[in-house]
């Protein structure tokens, strides 16, 4: 199998497992047990996970909180804002590519009487800084936009949307589920307020998140979606996912100390696209500067794209379409971008990874190519 699915999910890296591994069986405790060695031990090696995330994005240890993965913490940070911001404004502005842990999340706002205003993009997948302005009202008190998309790896600007935020006395959240470990990136420089991430998009484990929320200028406040202990501050109660979290850390502090990965995946990522791009009827998806060093959105002409993957078994990829409800819709992300149906489901994102090979890639271009 060749895995061009990194965006999906990524393989726990073997360092990341090896220090997992105690956690399950020799260090078993419960880091809420604190009147005994195993307990200490546990609540160790979670304060020391709370360092490495810190120390990865540019923020302090008591800003971050675990939680079950990102959906977790998208879901925490809307729902937590939306109450305890309730008497400052009922506005948020998010947009429409956004991941669907956030749209689906701000629709069940809407549902509680909020206002949102979903921003549209151009065809290279970008926000317009001008709309994002006349977007504010007196009631808006958080923006959330993403800072790499999922489907397209497309980047927003998110330091002047940041700063543009700021300047109208607004929260600014943004999901950088898919950036963190992959590229540089400190809160602190790109102004952001509230961050989720999660652990399996970085070489870590599946199940395990976490949720920065910044304690100073602004400290932003958020109120609870599960009550029973008062673990995280409480604002996350349930015993602490001490292997998981310990992976979390270790799988953050591996990837933000070596970015010299990204620049050979860029190397083949651009070689991809140029032999695949030769065939007129395949188009690139996003802005070909601005995106994520090793993702590649490609439509394919009259192929549909689930038919086409499907002839290529030996391939790991995946589709510009998301499937709801038992039926195969065009991906939201793209049809934002002003792409037709046809467009949308003959397209296929291929996410490189730090196992990806160049005979991989020269192996993907040769099977789509036996196909054009």
């Amino acid at each position: 199998m060749i895995y061009l699915d990194y965006n999906a999910t990524t393989p726990t890296d073997e360092r990341v497992l090896a220090e997992m591994l105690p956690y399950f069986s020799q260090k078993f405790g419960n880091a809420a047990s604190n009147s005994h060695s195993l307990g200490w031990t546990a609540s160790e090696a979670v304060k020391q996970a709370r360092e490495q995330v810190a120390a990865a994005i540019g923020a302090t240890p008591s800003e971050i909180i675990f939680t079950s993965g990102a959906t977790e913490a998208i879901n925490l940070a809307l729902k937590g804002m939306a109450e305890s911001y309730a008497a400052v404004g009922n506005h948020i502005i998010t947009c429409q590519t956004e991941h669907k842990a956030v749209l689906d999340t701000c629709a069940y706002l809407e549902e509680k009487g909020l206002n949102i205003t979903y921003l549209p993009v151009n065809e290279n997948g970008l926000i317009d800084l001008q709309e994002l302005k006349n977007a504010f009202t007196p009631q808006t008190f958080l923006v959330c936009i993403m800072y790499a998309n999922n489907e397209t790896g497309v980047l927003q600007p998110i330091a002047e949307i940041a700063e543009i935020t700021h300047e109208k006395g607004a929260i600014f959240m943004s999901d950088c589920v898919q950036a963190v470990g992959k590229i540089p990136m400190n809160v602190q420089d790109l102004g952001i307020d509230v961050m989720p991430l999660s652990a399996h998009k970085c070489y870590g484990p599946k199940g395990v998140g976490a949720l920065y929320i910044r304690r100073r200028s602004p400290r932003v406040s958020m109120t609870a979606l599960l009550h029973g202990g008062g673990h995280e501050k409480g604002l996350r109660s349930g015993t602490l996912n001490v292997p998981g979290i310990v992976g979390l850390g270790k799988a953050i502090e591996i990837g933000v100390n070596d970015f010299s990965q990204a620049v050979f995946l860029q190397k083949m990522r651009d070689n991809l696209e140029e032999k695949l791009l030769a065939f007129p009827q395949v188009l690139r998806n996003g802005d070909k500067d601005l995106r994520l060093p090793h993702v590649s959105n490609l439509s394919f002409g009259s192929h549909k794209a689930d038919t086409f993957i499907m002839k290529m078994p030996q391939i790991a990829l995946s589709t510009g379409s998301a499937c709801t409800s038992a039926l195969i819709s065009p991906s939201h992300v793209l049809a934002a971008m002003g792409f037709s149906d046809e467009r949308c489901y003959a397209s296929i994102r291929f996410s490189l990874g730090k196992y990806t090979t160049q005979a991989e890639i020269d192996k993907v271009v040769e099977s789509i190519s036996a196909y054009l």
